[in-house]
């Protein structure tokens, strides 16, 4: 079978199609056909070799992967040849490990999915539990009638837009191009702001006829993250899942004391903090899962290419350029 290995860390063409053995499931564990797998930020991480969680080398950086169960280890029961499923490496041992034809995983590990489910759809699921995370389990100290989405045309930003329009939640996202606009709108946005080109704070502030929103979700983090502040309103959460940008320069508490009337919050979150709640990790799954089943999500999928044109879909992804997920096909 082909796999994806790094055994240099580097940028694209560290990546290497190889031949691999076809892996034979084990006790309690089943064999999986793929079908689609996800192209994410983790998965460049491990090709760089900087991921905190970094598997040994030589690695397979893959860490979704869509398919159905080929074959069945001793002992194994719930599960059946040719049924939809899907495995995050989220939920194995270490990270990686899904960029390959066939992927073996123990039962505990792998998602039962409705027969009605597409498989390309599916792979894009982790996006939406890290989005589902974000809304739902940050405990914001009340329920937000609005969000701002900073980077709303994303794989996660898309994610968050559909999910809070689901919770019905009112949305306004940042983009920086008219494509990604229309895109953004396209996915229940109910306002976007250029970023580039506008004030976010004071158009947001507009936009909530001066109220502010309950919730500021910014992945990029950098110079302008302590500006945000003046996007929320009472109670509101500015909440920071990633740091692209590095961190703020200013003094954080001391900007927070200047917007005491609405006693701000801010959280910072990461999804490792599931590596250890196996049951609040799966249950997020579940519920995404079940929305994808209800047709009440509509995953967008900006590129399909082939395995063995893994180095452009890691080339694609790092240009930022994309609306949705990148997957790839056997």
């Amino acid at each position: 079978m082909r796999a994806v290995l790094v055994r240099q860390p580097g940028g694209p063409d560290a990546l290497d199609l190889v031949e691999l053995p076809v892996p034979v499931p084990g006790p309690g564990q089943v064999q999986i056909r793929a079908d689609a797998f996800g192209v994410g930020q983790p998965d460049v991480l491990i090709r760089r070799g900087v991921y905190k969680w970094m598997p040994p080398l030589p690695a397979n950086p893959g860490n979704d992967v869509a398919g159905r169960i080929a074959a069945l280890g001793p002992d194994v029961e719930g599960f059946a040849i040719g049924q939809k499923v899907l495995l995050s490496a989220r939920d194995l041992s270490q990270r990686g490990g899904c960029y390959a034809d066939y992927v073996v995983a123990p039962t505990d590990a792998v998602h039962a999915l409705p027969d009605n489910v597409d498989l390309q759809a599916a792979v894009c699921l982790s996006n939406y539990q890290v989005a589902y995370a974000l809304l739902h389990e940050c405990n914001h100290p009340r329920a937000p009638k609005s969000v701002l989405v900073i980077g709303a045309a994303g794989g996660v930003g898309t994610a968050l837009v559909q999910l809070a329009k689901l919770a019905q939640i009112n949305v306004i996202g940042t983009v920086s191009t008219e494509e990604k606009a229309e895109f953004a709108r396209s996915n229940g946005a109910d306002h976007v702001i250029f970023y580039r080109s506008e004030d976010v704070v004071a158009r947001t502030r507009e936009l909530t006829n001066g109220e502010g929103v309950g919730l500021v979700l910014d992945h990029v983090c950098g110079p302008e993250f302590t500006a945000y502040l003046g996007a929320l309103g009472k109670w509101g959460t500015l909440l920071s899942y990633n740091a692209f940008a590095g961190l703020p320069e200013e003094n954080l508490m001391g900007t927070m004391r200047n917007y005491l009337d609405i006693c701000p919050a801010v959280r910072c979150f990461s999804f490792h903090i599931y590596d250890h709640d196996r049951d609040g990790r799966r249950a997020l799954m579940r519920n995404v899962i079940d929305a994808l089943g209800r047709n009440a999500i509509r995953p967008a999928i900006s590129a399909v290419l082939k395995l063995d044109e893994v180095r452009k879909a890691h080339t694609l992804l790092e240009q930022g350029s994309a609306l949705g997920k990148i997957i790839m096909t056997p």
